[in-house]
């Protein structure tokens, strides 16, 4: 049997904001993590190419250097925490780190999502651990859940609100009525959106997330070019009043279920009832609803990003791996949670144009009568059934009508919808949002 070791050695690449809350959090509770592993966690060195700015943190002589590839080579050092982010340089560390023998730690979901069987296969061959738990959520612990806590049910449905940035536009949107631009201009004012703010608003975040959390819960990879994706650029006050006058609220919602032809994958703006637990997550929180087959449904609530919260959860990975260096031993929950011969094992997707949901559609139209009965005749020639009507305004040029359906197959809706915008009454693209009711 191996001795176990008196100290754990850790080397952080990347000291940015995370990065900073990382090294926080392993020099102020040193003797807490002591405690919990029961042998010391000595942060041994720190790279980043920034070596001159102050970011409030001590730090001995010599600890934080330029080269990330020191770190990944240092024999000293057990356990690499990635903190780069992108698919570049910090899969480079990453993959230098395993093939050194070294257990990895990171926060990284697009590296995760776009690169998953490559590093876990890496980490299997190498005999080391991985963890990932900040790659979503945050400060919420969702991978231990889903990888150990509800490891004895088959997972048949996730509903995520995963990206802050994202929920804190819709409810600032909801709660003041401001439009879009403007709450978005003030989120980056304050720090909380990105000057580009894409990656977030356009639902790619979101996706990267998506991917990680299929494949704990199927054991089955997804690659995020394969999952439905749509944004809230468009999301307007008429969509929102709309949504507050029929009891609904509108989010940005990530959802995995089995439809019995496959795994749905999708992102998209989303009406949910106001009453469901998911309806009442404001600001830059996060929450993810998972049902399973023997333990119904639960919900995960809590910071989904910010220094503080995702150094938590790094952290957190650090004890689980520092406890199983002590003892001698690693593997004991694979990355993924499923002990399969396939690492590359893909998940099986449903195709989107299959998926079934109730739709809030607006239409504007001219004003005259007989136009609403030609939009039913349209939708009704493609098997979809009308729930309820609103229309706003009267002896205007034109005036919006709202519609609510009920179930309809995604294909039948997007065919109804082509041939209703060629309709001469209709003067704008018709919008589209899907609603999820059983929430």
């Amino acid at each position: 049997m191996t001795a176990s070791p008196r100290e754990i050695g850790i080397g952080v690449v990347g000291f940015g904001t995370v990065g900073t809350g990382t090294v926080k959090l392993l020099l102020e509770n040193a003797e807490h993590l002591r405690k919990r592993v029961g042998i010391p966690i000595r942060l041994v060195r720190i790279a980043d190419l920034d070596t001159s700015r102050d970011r409030g943190v001590r730090l001995p002589e010599g600890v934080l250097i330029a080269d990330g590839m020191r770190v990944a080579r240092d024999p000293d050092i057990q356990i690499l925490v990635e903190l780069v982010g992108g698919t570049g340089a910090a899969k480079d560390f990453l993959l230098e780190a395993i093939r050194n023998g070294k257990s990895v730690v990171t926060a990284n979901k697009a590296l995760l999502a776009e690169c998953g069987p490559e590093i876990v296969r890496a980490v299997l061959g190498a005999g080391v651990d991985i963890g990932f738990e900040a790659s979503v959520g945050g400060g919420i612990p969702i991978i231990r859940t889903l990888r150990e806590g509800l490891a004895a049910n088959r997972i048949l449905a996730i509903f995520g609100i995963i990206n802050g940035t994202c929920n804190y536009i819709l409810s600032r949107m909801t709660s003041e009525g401001k439009p879009f631009a403007e709450v978005l201009a003030e989120a980056q004012a304050a720090g909380l959106a990105e000057a580009d703010p894409s990656f977030d608003v356009d639902g790619i975040d979101t996706a990267h997330k998506l991917s990680i959390l299929v494949w704990l819960a199927t054991g089955g990879h997804v690659p995020p070019k394969e999952i439905f994706v749509q944004g809230i650029r468009e999301i307007d006050q008429d969509d929102i009043s709309f949504a507050k006058e029929f009891g609904f609220t509108i989010k940005l919602l990530a959802i995995a279920k089995e439809n019995g032809g496959g795994i749905e994958a999708r992102v998209h703006p989303t009406m949910i009832p106001s009453h469901s637990p998911l309806a009442t997550v404001d600001g830059a929180y996060n929450a993810i609803y998972v049902k399973g087959d023997f333990v119904g449904s639960s919900l995960s609530y809590g910071q989904g990003a910010g220094m503080l919260p995702t150094a938590s959860a790094v952290v957190s990975d650090v004890i689980e791996i520092a406890r199983n260096l002590r003892r001698g031993c690693t593997g004991r929950i694979p990355p993924g949670g499923f002990f399969l011969a396939d690492t590359s094992l893909r998940a099986d997707l449903a195709p989107f144009d299959q998926v079934h949901s109730e739709y809030y559609l607006k239409f504007r139209v001219v004003d005259k009568p007989g136009v609403l009965s030609r939009i039913a005749g349209v939708l009704g020639s493609h098997a979809i059934s009308i729930s309820s009507v609103l229309q706003k305004g009267q002896g205007q040029v034109s005036v919006p009508i709202f519609i609510v359906t009920h179930r309809a197959r995604e294909s039948y809706m997007l065919a109804a919808l082509a041939e209703v915008d060629r309709l001469p009454d209709i003067l704008d693209r018709t919008r589209m949002i899907r609603i999820e009711n059983n929430l």
